[in-house]
């Protein structure tokens, strides 16, 4: 009989991914074996002791793929893998249109795009994003720090624009041509429609596609970017043509003219001046 192994992450959800994948069990025959991510230390000798029928299942957010994937690297996986949404943005989730349900995803993680940030390579899910948005993840990890602090990133992000995060000017490069914007608050590139819990910064994206998708908001102030920002939730920002650009391509670089925090699914790196995205491979879709 084929045997479930259950990987979660405990930090996901605000902390309570390991009480939701006890609802896993519910409705199932056989038992599940349940693994803290953070403590496993080694993949290759981990999945080498599962039998060919076993599957996988990964409880927590975007941040939780993300880091599955980029540990898995180089490994080939022959069991199903489903996943179990119970992150607080789940936005892989929102563009696979799966609700909060198991949904077998093994498809989607293969062939995935990757981006180079300071000498190293990482596969990302949704996207990586460059600018305000990488300020929220560093502030909101900063937060997190703080025992019973909750971290509301349309708050940090508001407050950014307003006092704190100072635009960019940026040299972009798409599949080898150039262009070059001033005042940029942000420049995400990504391989799905969603990122940042719920914001659709490239509408038109589509992750089955082998290209990715470029948006900048740039070119104005503090109080007419923030006026426009939050139409970023529905995808509406895009009409706005003066200021915000959309490029589309295979090998995208970004290049800021001083540091910056840059987060890849909502994982923080702090001091960046410049990165390359590389879409992957058409892929299969799934259908949940």
């Amino acid at each position: 009989m084929a045997k479930g192994y259950v990987i979660y992450n405990p930090m996901a959800g605000n902390g309570k991914a390991k009480e939701d994948s006890q609802l896993l069990q519910m409705g199932l025959d056989e038992e599940l074996e349940y693994y803290d991510m953070t403590r496993i230390t080694n993949y290759g000798a981990f999945i080498s002791g599962m039998e060919k029928e076993d599957y996988l299942v990964i409880v927590g957010g975007d941040g939780t793929l993300n880091r599955f994937v980029n540990d898995t690297d180089g490994l080939e996986i022959t069991q199903e893998i489903v996943y179990y949404p119970t992150g607080t943005g789940n936005d892989f989730a929102k563009d696979m249109g799966m609700g909060a349900n198991p949904c077998p995803v093994t498809e989607h993680l293969k062939n995935l795009p990757s981006v180079e940030v300071q000498g190293k390579r990482y596969r990302f899910i949704n996207g990586v994003g460059f600018g305000i948005d990488g300020y929220c993840c560093q502030v909101g990890d900063a937060l997190r720090k703080i025992p019973g602090k909750k971290v509301n990133y349309t708050g940090i992000a508001i407050k950014g624009l307003l006092f704190h995060f100072a635009p960019r000017n940026a040299t972009v490069t798409v599949d080898g041509k150039e262009y070059a914007y001033n005042k940029v608050w942000i420049a995400p590139t990504m391989h799905g429609r969603f990122y940042g819990s719920g914001m659709i910064p490239t509408p038109k994206q589509d992750r089955a596609s082998d290209t990715l998708s470029l948006m900048l908001f740039h070119g104005a102030g503090r109080i007419r970017t923030l006026c426009v920002f939050p139409s970023i939730f529905k995808g509406e920002h895009v009409k706005h043509t003066k200021m915000v650009a959309v490029h589309t391509g295979k090998e995208i670089t970004v290049e800021f003219d001083r540091p910056t925090p840059l987060q890849i699914d909502g994982e923080t790196i702090l001091g960046v001046t410049k990165y390359t995205a590389y879409a992957a491979k058409v892929k299969k879709k799934v259908l949940c």
